[in-house]
């Protein structure tokens, strides 16, 4: 188990415009995991399971100037041109201070037994 307390959290809330949730997903993943290029401890996308064209990015970073260098990059300004008009803008990323965090080794977690 750890537990840390640093850092920021960055979220951004993609709204995917009808018919556009697939291709947005396949362009965006790789542009999403690029944070790690940039100083980010970690990352995540997800995708609304009901209707799929809600997606929540986050990225891990030491402090704002990590999320700066991978947002206004070369690189990812040209992915977020290239996606311009899959999305519903305004899109205002969002911080938080990690206030604590925490996470399981899935491997020493046992298996609750069947509900039959």
């Amino acid at each position: 188990m750890s537990y840390r307390k640093d850092g920021i959290l960055a979220e951004v809330r993609w709204s995917i415009n009808p018919f556009r949730g697939d291709r947005f997903e396949e362009i965006w993943t790789p542009a999403a995991e690029a944070a790690l290029d940039y100083g980010a401890t970690a990352w995540a996308l997800y995708r609304n399971r009901e209707g799929g064209l809600d997606f929540t990015q986050h990225a891990w970073f030491s402090d704002m100037d990590g999320w700066d260098r991978y947002w206004y990059s070369d690189e990812i300004s040209a992915v977020r041109t290239t996606i311009n008009g899959y999305f519903q803008v305004p899109l205002l990323p969002v911080f938080f201070q990690v206030a604590g965090i925490g996470y399981m080794d899935p491997s020493s977690v046992a298996t609750a037994p069947a509900v039959s």
